[in-house]
């Protein structure tokens, strides 16, 4: 799309043209010449003044990345073809060819292989800009694009792909792409449920017949089958519905609704499969006898199906293995012959739990292979078991978060309701709160009578886990995840919730005293609780409510799960305090666990961004701690992420490889205690502090917050309507109470990308100019020493990302000129610092060095500057109406400055 020194690879340019072609195409039929005329493209002509050019150039920089996608997807697979699937970097191939070589015994490759799990969890947090409309049309267009490549094509045919594009186009044209007003949480979750019905099934598939021909490539001679073999896992999880902190509109209604419609929609996706299935196994007991555990399972399911069982047997009553299907789909806890699909129950005639359909499959596999149709048990059956054991009947499991602040207040209100003279349990010290809570966990008793209420607080916690708990004495603890306590901060923060939880029926009596029914997992956030989390930790597993609890949920061998913040920790004090604090703090938890002979389960809370915890896949898994992964991953995948990763099955299935073979790549072989410590950990303890002190130091100065909110279109974000969630977690205007995912969208707007690089040059300078021996070392391990490459890397990408003299067109903004020079000042010498420090590192220009990521960029650079000029001019005229109380004029101004905003963040892909 720009002229700016970026050599576009022919294949990638080919398609970008054509897209171009159709648009422009689109809109000289709509009359629209001069839209058509200033598309960004080589030789386009200047846009003129009209808002509509905004725009098109989003949809221009949509279709941009549509095309880097396909390109990236159709290079992939020439190098496969070419090469095999060893040949790309972090998928199966070559993790499968490295275990190879390293020795370790293929038996226990494949049995390791079967204990790796990764699980993603999806989250709606504010950072899609794209309505769900748009992004079905997006997926549509996708699919033609690919459609197109068929080379067996006509000419006739070929022009009707390209009328479909066209008018595909026209479509998104006339749809809104700015949300008028904020979703409501179900409307975020029918999103989610698209890509785990549509996209994921499919993705699933994919994944098990590429580690499958990986091994054999590889030159693996033990058979890897999922006949008889237990593959990776991949499971899923979502917070929609289920993340309730500073999030009002969730309550227990919405996370009820939220379980039903997860519930349902597992069940149809498991009907139509089979549906399909039944179609296929039209396999004649005359020509193909059927094993008597066939006929006993038919006779025995028909018998307690009633007389739904009845007539699945009266159905093709020669083909006694499609009839096993009718069963299995008559006893599916849904109602499919109204006109809307119910959910319904009977613990008789119906399953209850998805793991009774999974042995009826199991069967009809065993029984397939038993009369040698190995082939179709493979071909048929063990898909949808698969699709069986990764979705269940829940789909994804719903995650349960709170802020502790929240629950102090609950506990306050539960207290006075049960008329105790003790008050402010908020303000308590640690051995008092932790004494008062020791006491209370020691009964059963709880706090309220029957039909009491107790406050806000308390009725909000209470009626959802009191849905928690009715769950799971209907269908099990399945569709449920964990107890998620964000900012945890001391012990008792943990502690709270099984009070709490006893209070709603979560708890139950064991021999030993009570135990929760699901897990409750802190969440370390901020720098100084990261620093102080081991601590916390170790407490929390000592405690005996925390023993009874694991031993209930995990028997035998005790799993605690741990989730670490980036957002908040990235916002705080930096990328570099925050990657390496991270890394320390994994570090000391790890330690932690092992003294309590409990496995840590790591879930990674990153966002889309590289100031959110974003970087590569590969090298942000082997940048962990060894024994953080352990073979069990748990992240997030927020907001636009998952449309940019998963709006088709193939990408999908790659960047699912990507965490199963990578998790696999850095557990496998197991190994006992971590051996010492890298010789550069004190070094980097340093510079972490260092660049934490600059960059504080930036946010605690004078007119700072005046410039932040004047130097970006904070004030633009918060007025939008882009998620359901509040842009701050109460009503404060503070730096403190603002989420971190408005403050990044915020910078990255006006391409700042601060969080993502400040303080980096400054702490690298200081090592260099007063120890340059170690700055030497540093340099020489930044390659090999994972951990630091993949910080390194980030800042660098971060730093390309920023613009320095479009930073100072938005700084202009700012009206106190003492303000927006100290603060510009010191923005800019230290990005020029930081660019200095990392070419010092990577030994040349950026640029050059790292040519991928420049050349993206340089790609849209002209237009992206063309709307920097046009949002910062709309700012202007938006404030000053703003200040003069137009709010008609405001409004109209603030619809055109939301669609620059969505413009730009198309356009460098990237929000929050």
């Amino acid at each position: 799309m720009s002229e700016t020194g970026a050599a576009i690879p022919e294949r990638l340019q080919d398609d970008l043209d054509y897209l171009m072609e159709c648009l422009a195409e689109m809109f000289n039929g709509l009359g629209e010449s001069q839209l058509a005329a200033c598309l960004p493209k080589t030789g386009s002509v200047a846009p003129s003044e009209d808002c509509k050019f905004v725009r098109a150039w989003s949809i221009a920089f949509q279709l941009l990345s549509m095309a880097e996608e396909n390109f990236a997807v159709q290079t992939r697979r020439t190098v496969e073809a070419g090469q095999g699937l060893v040949a790309e970097p972090g998928l199966w191939g070559r993790v499968l060819e490295k275990l190879n070589r390293s020795g370790v015994p293929q038996e226990q490759v494949a049995d390791l292989l079967g204990q790796i799990r990764v699980e993603p969890v999806l989250t709606a947090h504010p950072t899609e800009a794209k309505r769900a409309s748009v992004l079905r049309h997006l997926r549509e267009l996708y699919l033609l694009l690919v459609k197109r490549e068929n080379t067996v094509w006509t000419p006739l045919e070929r022009d009707e792909i390209r009328k479909e594009i066209v008018a595909m186009l026209e479509r998104l044209w006339h749809t809104g792409e700015i949300h008028l007003e904020k979703p409501k949480v179900l409307n975020e979750l029918a999103t989610i449920i698209y890509h785990l019905r549509e996209i994921f099934p499919q993705a699933i598939s994919i994944l098990d017949k590429r580690i499958c021909r990986a091994w054999r490539e590889t030159g693996l001679t033990r058979p890897l089958s999922p006949l008889t073999d237990r593959l990776p896992r991949v499971s899923f999880s979502t917070w929609v519905g289920g993340d309730r902190d500073g999030h009002p509109l969730v309550t227990a209604e919405v996370t009820a609704a939220t379980l039903r419609e997860l519930r349902l929609n597992a069940l149809l996706l498991i009907h139509g499969q089979l549906t399909t299935l039944g179609s296929r196994l039209s396999i004649s007991r005359l020509l193909l006898p059927p094993p008597p555990e066939l006929s006993g399972r038919l006779e025995m399911l028909a018998a307690t199906t009633g007389a739904l069982g009845v007539e699945a047997l009266k159905r093709n009553p020669e083909e006694p293995w499609r009839q096993l299907v009718n069963l299995m789909k008559a006893r599916l806890p849904v109602d499919v012959t109204g006109k809307e699909e119910t959910l319904c129950g009977d613990s008789g005639a119906r399953y209850c739990r998805s793991g009774e359909l999974e042995e009826d499959l199991r069967l009809l596999r065993d029984t397939l292979v038993a009369t040698g149709a190995t082939r179709l048990a493979l071909a048929d059956v063990v898909p949808v078991l698969r699709s069986v054991e990764v979705f269940g009947f829940h789909l994804a499991s719903l995650d349960i978060r709170q802020n502790s602040a929240f629950h102090d207040k609950a506990v306050e209100q539960l207290m006075a309701a049960a008329g105790m003279t003790e008050r402010g349990f908020s303000q308590w010290q640690e051995p008092e709160r932790l004494a008062f809570l020791d006491r209370e966990l020691a009964s059963p008793r709880p706090f309220l009578l029957p039909d009491a209420s107790p406050g806000n607080e308390a009725e909000s916690v209470i009626s959802c886990y009191r849905v928690l708990a009715a769950q799971i004495r209907n269908y099990g603890s399945e569709s449920l995840g964990a107890l998620i306590v964000s900012m945890t901060r001391s012990l008792t923060d943990l502690l709270v919730v099984y009070l709490l939880a006893r209070e709603a029926g979560l708890a139950v009596r064991t021999g030993q005293g009570l135990a929760c029914l699901l897990p409750v997992v802190p969440l370390f956030e901020t720098i100084n609780d990261l620093a102080g989390s081991a601590v916390i930790l170790e407490q929390f597993l000592e405690h005996p409510m925390t023993r009874r609890t694991l031993a209930l949920l995990c028997g035998g061998e005790p799993v605690q799960q741990v989730m670490v913040g980036y957002s908040d920790s990235n916002k705080d004090g930096g990328i570099m305090a925050s990657l390496w604090g991270l890394y320390r703090a994994q570090e000391a938890m790890l330690a932690a666990g092992r003294r309590q002979g409990v496995r840590l389960r790591f879930f990674h809370g990153r966002g889309g961004t590289i100031s959110r915890g974003a970087g590569p896949t590969s090298r942000f898994l082997r940048g962990l701690p060894e024994g953080s992964a352990a073979g069990d991953l748990r992240l997030t995948e927020q907001g636009e992420v998952i449309s940019q990763k998963y709006s088709n099955p193939l990408n999908a299935a790659y960047h699912l490889e990507l965490l199963l073979a990578g998790t696999a790549g850095v557990s496998i072989p197991r190994r006992g205690a971590p051996g010492p410590g890298h010789p550069l950990e004190p070094v980097m303890d340093r510079l972490a502090e260092r660049s934490r002190s600059a960059y504080r130091q930036l946010l605690e100065s004078d007119g700072f917050v005046t410039f932040f909110r004047q130097a970006t279109p904070i004030d633009v974000i918060e007025s939008s309507s882009i998620g359901s969630r509040p842009a701050r977690r109460t009503a404060q205007a503070s730096l403190a109470d603002l989420r971190a995912i408005p403050w990044v969208f915020s910078w990255s707007q006006a391409r700042y990308f601060l969080s993502g690089w400040y303080g980096i040059g400054c702490a690298l300078e200081e090592l260099m100019n007063q120890e340059p021996s170690l700055f030497g070392e540093l340099v020489r391990n930044c390659q090999s020493w994972t951990v630091l490459h993949y910080i390194i890397s980030n800042a660098a990408t971060s730093v390309a990302s920023a613009n320095l003299e479009i930073m100072r067109r938005y700084a202009a903004l700012v009206h106190d000129q003492a303000i927006r020079e100290q603060i510009f000042s010191a923005i800019g010498g230290e990005y020029q610092r930081t660019v200095r420090m990392l070419e010092e590192i990577y030994g040349g220009s950026l640029a050059e060095r790292r040519a991928a990521v420049h050349s993206s960029l340089a790609r849209r650079e002209d237009a992206l500057k063309v709307l920097h000029e046009r949002q910062i001019a709309l700012l202007r005229q938006w404030r000053h109406l703003g200040a003069h109380q137009n709010k008609e004029m405001s409004s109209q101004l603030l619809f055109r400055l939301l669609e620059t905003v969505n413009a730009i963040a198309a356009g460098l892909g990237t929000t929050g």
